[in-house]
Protein backbone atom coordinates (compact mmCIF):
# COMPACT_ATOMS: atom_id res chain seq x y z
CA UNK A 1 0.00 0.00 0.00
CA UNK A 2 2.91 2.37 0.72
CA UNK A 3 4.46 1.75 -2.71
CA UNK A 4 1.09 2.34 -4.40
CA UNK A 5 0.68 5.69 -2.64
CA UNK A 6 4.16 6.80 -3.72
CA UNK A 7 3.43 5.85 -7.33
CA UNK A 8 0.16 7.88 -7.34
CA UNK A 9 1.98 10.87 -5.86
CA UNK A 10 4.69 10.72 -8.57
CA UNK A 11 2.04 10.53 -11.31
CA UNK A 12 0.12 13.57 -9.99
CA UNK A 13 3.36 15.55 -9.58
CA UNK A 14 4.36 14.86 -13.18
CA UNK A 15 0.92 15.85 -14.49
CA UNK A 16 0.94 19.14 -12.57
CA UNK A 17 4.48 20.16 -13.55
CA UNK A 18 4.27 19.29 -17.23
CA UNK A 19 1.91 22.18 -18.29
CA UNK A 20 3.93 24.67 -16.20
CA UNK A 21 7.17 23.72 -17.96
CA UNK A 22 5.50 23.94 -21.33
CA UNK A 23 4.07 27.38 -20.46
CA UNK A 24 7.55 28.62 -19.45
CA UNK A 25 9.02 27.41 -22.74
CA UNK A 26 6.20 29.10 -24.66
CA UNK A 27 6.73 32.39 -22.83
CA UNK A 28 10.45 32.23 -23.60
CA UNK A 29 9.71 31.82 -27.31
CA UNK A 30 7.18 34.64 -27.20
CA UNK A 31 9.63 36.96 -25.39
CA UNK A 32 12.31 36.26 -27.96
CA UNK A 33 9.98 37.13 -30.85
CA UNK A 34 8.61 40.20 -29.15
CA UNK A 35 10.14 43.54 -30.28
CA UNK A 36 10.29 46.75 -28.37
CA UNK A 37 7.49 49.06 -29.42
CA UNK A 38 8.46 52.23 -31.30
CA UNK A 39 8.27 55.30 -29.22
CA UNK A 40 5.29 57.38 -29.94
CA UNK A 41 5.91 60.83 -31.19
CA UNK A 42 4.50 63.58 -29.15
CA UNK A 43 3.65 66.91 -30.71
CA UNK A 44 5.62 69.64 -29.12
CA UNK A 45 4.38 73.00 -30.19
CA UNK A 46 7.10 75.28 -31.51
CA UNK A 47 7.36 78.59 -29.81
CA UNK A 48 6.05 81.45 -31.85
CA UNK A 49 7.52 84.86 -31.68
CA UNK A 50 5.10 87.55 -31.11
CA UNK A 51 5.68 91.07 -31.81
CA UNK A 52 4.62 92.22 -28.41
CA UNK A 53 7.29 94.00 -26.52
CA UNK A 54 6.26 92.31 -23.27
CA UNK A 55 6.86 88.93 -24.67
CA UNK A 56 10.18 89.90 -26.01
CA UNK A 57 11.10 91.48 -22.78
CA UNK A 58 10.25 88.32 -20.92
CA UNK A 59 12.20 86.23 -23.37
CA UNK A 60 15.21 88.34 -23.13
CA UNK A 61 15.17 89.39 -19.53
CA UNK A 62 14.21 86.18 -17.67
CA UNK A 63 13.82 82.42 -18.00
CA UNK A 64 10.49 81.31 -19.07
CA UNK A 65 8.94 78.19 -17.49
CA UNK A 66 8.57 75.39 -20.05
CA UNK A 67 6.47 72.22 -19.64
CA UNK A 68 8.48 68.90 -20.07
CA UNK A 69 7.55 66.68 -22.97
CA UNK A 70 5.06 63.82 -22.26
CA UNK A 71 5.78 60.36 -23.81
CA UNK A 72 3.05 57.74 -24.02
CA UNK A 73 3.93 54.03 -24.62
CA UNK A 74 1.24 51.83 -26.12
CA UNK A 75 1.51 48.13 -25.02
CA UNK A 76 0.93 45.65 -27.81
CA UNK A 77 -1.93 43.19 -27.40
CA UNK A 78 -0.95 39.99 -25.50
CA UNK A 79 0.24 37.19 -27.72
CA UNK A 80 -1.85 34.02 -27.20
CA UNK A 81 0.07 31.01 -25.78
CA UNK A 82 0.81 28.48 -28.47
CA UNK A 83 1.66 24.79 -27.62
CA UNK A 84 4.23 23.63 -30.07
CA UNK A 85 4.23 20.10 -31.44
CA UNK A 86 7.56 19.33 -29.75
CA UNK A 87 6.11 20.28 -26.36
CA UNK A 88 3.05 18.17 -26.94
CA UNK A 89 5.20 15.15 -27.84
CA UNK A 90 7.41 15.68 -24.75
CA UNK A 91 4.40 15.95 -22.44
CA UNK A 92 2.81 12.83 -23.95
CA UNK A 93 6.09 10.93 -23.61
CA UNK A 94 6.40 11.93 -19.95
CA UNK A 95 2.82 10.89 -19.33
CA UNK A 96 3.40 7.52 -20.99
CA UNK A 97 6.57 6.99 -18.91
CA UNK A 98 4.70 7.81 -15.70
CA UNK A 99 1.88 5.43 -16.60
CA UNK A 100 4.33 2.67 -17.51
CA UNK A 101 6.26 3.22 -14.28
CA UNK A 102 3.07 3.05 -12.25
CA UNK A 103 2.00 -0.12 -14.07
CA UNK A 104 5.45 -1.63 -13.47
CA UNK A 105 5.20 -0.83 -9.77
CA UNK A 106 1.78 -2.48 -9.61
CA UNK A 107 3.10 -5.57 -11.42
CA UNK A 108 6.11 -5.74 -9.08
CA UNK A 109 3.89 -5.48 -6.01
CA UNK A 110 1.61 -8.21 -7.39
CA UNK A 111 4.63 -10.46 -8.06
CA UNK A 112 5.98 -9.88 -4.56
CA UNK A 113 2.61 -10.78 -3.06
CA UNK A 114 2.47 -13.95 -5.15
CA UNK A 115 6.02 -14.87 -4.13
CA UNK A 116 5.11 -14.27 -0.49
CA UNK A 117 2.05 -16.50 -0.80
CA UNK A 118 4.05 -19.20 -2.57
CA UNK A 119 6.71 -19.04 0.14
CA UNK A 120 4.02 -19.48 2.78
CA UNK A 121 2.61 -22.46 0.88
CA UNK A 122 6.07 -24.02 0.61
CA UNK A 123 6.75 -23.52 4.33
CA UNK A 124 3.39 -25.04 5.23
CA UNK A 125 4.04 -28.00 2.95
CA UNK A 126 7.53 -28.46 4.41
CA UNK A 127 6.17 -28.40 7.96
CA UNK A 128 3.45 -30.89 7.01
CA UNK A 129 6.04 -33.15 5.36
CA UNK A 130 8.30 -32.96 8.42
CA UNK A 131 5.39 -33.78 10.72
CA UNK A 132 4.37 -36.68 8.46
CA UNK A 133 7.95 -37.98 8.40
CA UNK A 134 8.17 -37.73 12.19
CA UNK A 135 4.88 -39.58 12.56
CA UNK A 136 6.06 -42.26 10.13
CA UNK A 137 9.33 -42.62 12.05
CA UNK A 138 7.51 -42.96 15.36
CA UNK A 139 5.15 -45.51 13.81
CA UNK A 140 8.10 -47.48 12.43
CA UNK A 141 9.84 -47.38 15.79
CA UNK A 142 6.67 -48.57 17.50
CA UNK A 143 6.38 -51.43 15.02
CA UNK A 144 10.03 -52.35 15.54
CA UNK A 145 9.62 -52.26 19.31
CA UNK A 146 6.51 -54.40 19.11
CA UNK A 147 8.28 -56.95 16.89
CA UNK A 148 11.63 -56.99 18.69
CA UNK A 149 12.62 -59.71 21.17
CA UNK A 150 12.22 -59.13 24.90
CA UNK A 151 14.29 -61.21 27.32
CA UNK A 152 12.66 -61.55 30.74
CA UNK A 153 13.93 -63.47 33.76
CA UNK A 154 11.98 -65.81 36.02
CA UNK A 155 12.79 -68.23 38.84
CA UNK A 156 11.80 -71.86 38.48
CA UNK A 157 12.18 -74.52 41.23
CA UNK A 158 13.86 -77.74 40.34
CA UNK A 159 11.52 -80.73 39.86
CA UNK A 160 14.16 -83.28 40.80
CA UNK A 161 16.24 -81.58 43.51
CA UNK A 162 14.61 -80.21 46.64
CA UNK A 163 15.36 -76.57 47.60
CA UNK A 164 17.07 -76.02 44.26
CA UNK A 165 16.19 -73.10 41.95
CA UNK A 166 17.21 -71.85 38.51
CA UNK A 167 17.10 -68.32 37.12
CA UNK A 168 15.68 -68.62 33.59
CA UNK A 169 15.85 -66.17 30.66
CA UNK A 170 12.84 -66.36 28.33
CA UNK A 171 12.25 -64.61 25.00
CA UNK A 172 8.84 -62.96 25.33
CA UNK A 173 9.14 -61.04 22.05
CA UNK A 174 8.05 -61.83 18.49
CA UNK A 175 11.46 -62.24 16.83
CA UNK A 176 14.52 -64.37 17.65
CA UNK A 177 17.14 -63.04 20.04
CA UNK A 178 20.80 -63.91 20.43
CA UNK A 179 22.28 -63.75 23.91
CA UNK A 180 25.83 -62.43 23.59
CA UNK A 181 26.85 -62.07 27.26
CA UNK A 182 25.73 -62.71 30.83
CA UNK A 183 26.97 -61.60 34.24
CA UNK A 184 26.04 -62.92 37.70
CA UNK A 185 27.01 -61.76 41.18
CA UNK A 186 26.10 -63.10 44.66
CA UNK A 187 26.23 -60.66 47.56
CA UNK A 188 25.40 -60.89 51.29
CA UNK A 189 23.85 -57.73 52.81
CA UNK A 190 21.59 -56.79 55.70
CA UNK A 191 18.84 -55.75 53.28
CA UNK A 192 18.48 -54.38 49.77
CA UNK A 193 19.15 -50.83 50.99
CA UNK A 194 22.72 -51.89 51.74
CA UNK A 195 23.34 -53.01 48.16
CA UNK A 196 25.44 -50.72 45.92
CA UNK A 197 23.50 -47.98 44.18
CA UNK A 198 24.28 -49.52 40.78
CA UNK A 199 24.94 -53.22 40.18
CA UNK A 200 28.61 -54.17 40.39
CA UNK A 201 29.98 -57.18 38.53
CA UNK A 202 33.31 -58.90 38.51
CA UNK A 203 34.64 -62.15 37.19
CA UNK A 204 34.83 -64.44 40.19
CA UNK A 205 36.38 -67.32 38.26
CA UNK A 206 37.80 -67.35 34.75
CA UNK A 207 35.82 -69.85 32.74
CA UNK A 208 35.20 -70.96 29.21
CA UNK A 209 34.27 -68.30 26.65
CA UNK A 210 30.59 -67.59 26.49
CA UNK A 211 28.83 -69.24 23.60
CA UNK A 212 26.06 -67.12 22.09
CA UNK A 213 22.61 -68.57 22.58
CA UNK A 214 19.77 -68.01 20.13
CA UNK A 215 16.31 -67.96 21.63
CA UNK A 216 13.25 -68.19 19.45
CA UNK A 217 10.03 -66.55 20.65
CA UNK A 218 8.84 -68.48 23.71
CA UNK A 219 12.10 -70.36 24.31
CA UNK A 220 14.04 -70.23 27.61
CA UNK A 221 17.55 -70.92 28.84
CA UNK A 222 19.11 -71.32 32.32
CA UNK A 223 21.14 -68.39 33.59
CA UNK A 224 22.06 -69.27 37.17
CA UNK A 225 21.21 -72.34 39.33
CA UNK A 226 21.27 -72.04 43.12
CA UNK A 227 20.75 -74.69 45.84
CA UNK A 228 20.43 -74.72 49.61
CA UNK A 229 23.79 -76.50 49.84
CA UNK A 230 25.48 -73.48 48.20
CA UNK A 231 24.81 -71.27 51.25
CA UNK A 232 27.55 -72.71 53.43
CA UNK A 233 30.06 -72.21 50.64
CA UNK A 234 29.21 -68.49 50.60
CA UNK A 235 29.62 -68.03 54.37
CA UNK A 236 33.16 -67.54 55.62
CA UNK A 237 32.21 -68.45 59.20
CA UNK A 238 29.62 -70.34 61.20
CA UNK A 239 28.44 -67.10 62.82
CA UNK A 240 27.58 -65.62 59.43
CA UNK A 241 25.68 -68.78 58.49
CA UNK A 242 23.61 -68.43 61.65
CA UNK A 243 22.86 -64.77 60.82
CA UNK A 244 21.53 -65.91 57.44
CA UNK A 245 19.38 -68.54 59.13
CA UNK A 246 17.92 -65.90 61.45
CA UNK A 247 17.55 -63.40 58.52
CA UNK A 248 19.91 -60.91 60.11
CA UNK A 249 21.69 -60.99 56.76
CA UNK A 250 20.33 -61.93 53.35
CA UNK A 251 21.73 -63.45 50.18
CA UNK A 252 21.06 -61.56 46.93
CA UNK A 253 21.71 -62.93 43.44
CA UNK A 254 21.74 -60.33 40.66
CA UNK A 255 22.96 -60.21 37.11
CA UNK A 256 22.32 -59.05 33.55
CA UNK A 257 21.66 -60.57 30.14
CA UNK A 258 22.85 -58.81 26.97
CA UNK A 259 21.26 -59.76 23.66
CA UNK A 260 20.68 -58.48 20.12
CA UNK A 261 17.82 -58.67 17.68
CA UNK A 262 18.52 -61.01 14.77
CA UNK A 263 16.43 -58.98 12.31
CA UNK A 264 18.02 -55.66 13.31
CA UNK A 265 21.09 -54.26 11.49
CA UNK A 266 24.46 -55.59 12.56
CA UNK A 267 25.54 -52.24 14.02
CA UNK A 268 22.40 -51.83 16.14
CA UNK A 269 22.77 -51.37 19.88
CA UNK A 270 22.47 -54.44 22.11
CA UNK A 271 19.62 -54.74 24.59
CA UNK A 272 20.10 -55.48 28.26
CA UNK A 273 17.98 -57.09 30.96
CA UNK A 274 18.96 -56.70 34.63
CA UNK A 275 17.55 -58.99 37.29
CA UNK A 276 17.85 -59.46 41.05
CA UNK A 277 16.65 -62.27 43.40
CA UNK A 278 16.54 -62.77 47.15
CA UNK A 279 17.30 -66.18 48.57
CA UNK A 280 15.06 -66.99 51.54
CA UNK A 281 16.71 -69.53 53.87
CA UNK A 282 14.24 -71.44 56.04
CA UNK A 283 14.78 -74.08 58.67
CA UNK A 284 13.75 -76.88 56.32
CA UNK A 285 12.63 -75.28 53.05
CA UNK A 286 14.09 -72.38 51.07
CA UNK A 287 12.89 -70.04 48.39
CA UNK A 288 14.20 -67.70 45.65
CA UNK A 289 12.06 -64.72 44.64
CA UNK A 290 12.49 -61.62 42.45
CA UNK A 291 13.47 -58.66 44.65
CA UNK A 292 15.94 -55.81 44.87
CA UNK A 293 15.93 -52.07 44.07
CA UNK A 294 14.47 -50.79 40.78
CA UNK A 295 17.99 -50.14 39.45
CA UNK A 296 18.60 -53.90 39.63
CA UNK A 297 15.49 -54.76 37.57
CA UNK A 298 15.62 -52.82 34.31
CA UNK A 299 15.06 -53.57 30.63
CA UNK A 300 16.38 -51.78 27.53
Amino acid sequence: MRLTGLAMFALLLALTQAPAAIAVQTNDHAGANRQAPPPSTSSIPAPQETGSPASQADHEGGVRDEQPPHITVANPPPTPLTWALHDKIAWAANLVLVILGYAGILVAISLLKKIDRQTGYVETAAEAAAASAQAALMNAQAVIRSERPWILTTVEPSRSVENSFTVMATNRGRTPARIIATAVRIRIAIDEKHLPGTPEYMNEEPGAPFTPIILLPGESTAIKPFRREDVKGLCDSEERYKRIETWEEKIYLYGKVMYVDLIAPADSQAHETNWCCWYIHGRQNSGLVIAGPPEYNTHT
